[in-house]
């Protein structure tokens, strides 16, 4: 794994760990927007600007990559190396979670 991208993305943003998880199969930009709003029950809404110049930085830097391009719309899906970093995040996010439940306790009451 290449250090500079660790550095990049790990912590990650919200917004990028949605995008990825929306990506482990290929969607779109509509659909990941879509897929995005259902998973987090509309807590998060992508704009097209956001959602864009994020993927056009996910796939520059080899995280995502252009799964298909038919009739002018691409789809996109996560690579090995963006998978390795989702599950990171996802174990940190695991980490951090498990230590604000022991510290508040499981109702989150101190």
């Amino acid at each position: 794994m290449n250090e500079n991208l660790m550095k990049k993305y790990i912590p990650m943003t919200e917004t990028t760990y949605y995008t990825l998880l929306a990506v482990t199969e290929k969607r779109h930009g509509y659909a990941i927007m879509q897929y995005v709003s259902e998973l987090t029950k509309e807590r998060i809404q992508l704009g097209t600007g956001t959602l864009y110049t994020m993927v056009g930085r996910l796939t520059a830097d080899g995280i995502i990559e252009i799964a298909s391009s038919e009739d002018g719309r691409k789809t996109y899906l996560i690579t090995e190396i963006g998978m390795q970093l989702l599950k990171m995040e996802t174990d940190r996010l695991e980490k951090q979670l498990q230590d604000g439940l022991e510290v508040l306790g499981e109702n989150g009451e101190v």
